[in-house]
């Protein structure tokens, strides 16, 4: 898994190109393609077969009906807010890596017994930041997180600075990308 995931909200087919191409040209190969859209699956679909050297990834997927879909239309990994316990059973059957939010030791312990152990620490900036990763690390050694939610350029270098920070997510990857895009194009 690459440092950085973005979550990208896609909210009609046509914005997936300028999307990706400013996060490709922004040295990022990763998209988690958030399920909060009617387009998403078939975002999701469009941008695996025209981006195959990306990681494309579905999010906010909270039951299995939507992992269903997600995984239909070619998603690599998929990312919840919360643990479903039917989406890693779909995930785990197919392969497929799955990251739910987890923020509290019962969360980390239940995704433990299904096999999980990277996962999405969100909202990062309610749930205590880098101090609860921390604090949160000591009984469970095991686990890597994904903080979401409250980090940015202003805290990202203590988060990545964390061993036991796989990567980071968050939508102001996708701003700051398009932003220096437009910049370029001037």
């Amino acid at each position: 898994m690459e440092k950085f995931v973005p979550v990208v909200v896609i909210k009609e087919l046509s914005e997936t190109d300028k999307i990706l191409k400013a996060l490709k040209n922004n040295g990022i190969n990763t998209a988690e393609i958030t399920f909060r859209t009617a387009c998403a699956a078939e975002a999701i679909s469009y941008a695996c077969k025209n981006y195959p050297e990306m990681s494309i990834g579905a999010g906010t997927v909270i039951n299995a009906e939507q992992c269903k879909a997600a995984l239909d239309a070619g998603a690599q990994f998929i990312v919840s807010p919360g643990l479903s316990v039917s989406v890693a059973n779909i995930c785990k059957e197919n392969n497929i890596p799955y990251y739910p939010g987890c923020v509290t030791p019962t969360e980390i312990m239940q995704a433990l017994e299904l096999g999980i152990t990277t996962v999405k620490f969100f909202p990062a900036n309610i749930y205590g930041g880098l101090k609860a990763l921390k604090a949160l690390s000591a009984p469970f050694p095991q686990v890597k997180f994904i903080p979401t939610g409250g980090v940015d350029r202003s805290n990202i270098d203590e988060f990545l600075a964390f061993d036991k920070v796989e990567a980071i997510g968050g939508s102001f990857f996708v701003k700051e990308s398009l932003d220096k895009m437009e910049e370029e194009n001037k």
